[in-house]
């Protein structure tokens, strides 16, 4: 038998502490009868290699989650540091997010991808659990496409950053070279 020792603080002394903690920027999709369904997650972390699993975690409240709770597969796209605006559009309340300028197209199993994104995963349900107000949903991944080396896009005390992570080129312009 597992105990759960009870919470020891509230929701919003625990959002304060971890305001600080960088969370890669995501858009998780997934083909719905009423159409594609998509939202920004900050929630999304690497579970295992082998085999490849991956996991998000969202809100019971979440009018997406509604939409999604049934999907099998999922698309989750890693954004670049120049997408701000697709996570925001996919972050508001109220708006067609696939509608132009959205750009995207239909992947694998007829999950929607975004286009122009630093890689996509097309994913397939593999387990689901209800942990406090979230539903945490972990995923096989099936298919791995990477696009263009840039800069990732966080979340980061309240808003969105780019986060360095393109390497220096070495060679005659970077900084190993002898010319300067």
């Amino acid at each position: 038998m597992t105990t759960v020792a009870p919470p020891t603080v509230g929701a919003g002394e625990l959002r304060t502490a971890l305001r600080g903690h960088a969370s890669g920027v995501a858009v998780l999709t997934a083909a719905t009868p009423t159409g594609p369904a998509g939202v920004t997650i900050t929630s999304f972390t690497s579970v295992s290699a082998e085999p490849a699993l991956v996991s998000f975690a969202l809100a019971d409240s979440s009018s997406t989650w509604a939409r999604v709770k049934d999907c099998q597969r999922f698309g989750v796209q890693l954004l670049g540091a120049a997408q701000r605006d697709v996570a925001e559009r996919f972050a508001a309340v109220g708006v067609d997010r696939f509608a132009p300028p959205t750009r995207w197209h239909t992947g694998p199993h007829g999950v929607p991808l975004l286009d122009d994104c630093a890689a996509w995963l097309i994913c397939a349900r593999h387990h689901q659990l209800r942990l406090g107000d979230h539903h945490l949903v972990v995923c096989s991944v099936e298919r791995v496409r990477t696009g263009p080396a840039g800069d990732s896009l966080v979340h980061l005390h309240g808003g969105l950053h780019a986060a360095g992570t393109t390497p220096t080129p070495k060679g005659p312009h970077g900084p190993e070279s002898s010319e300067r």
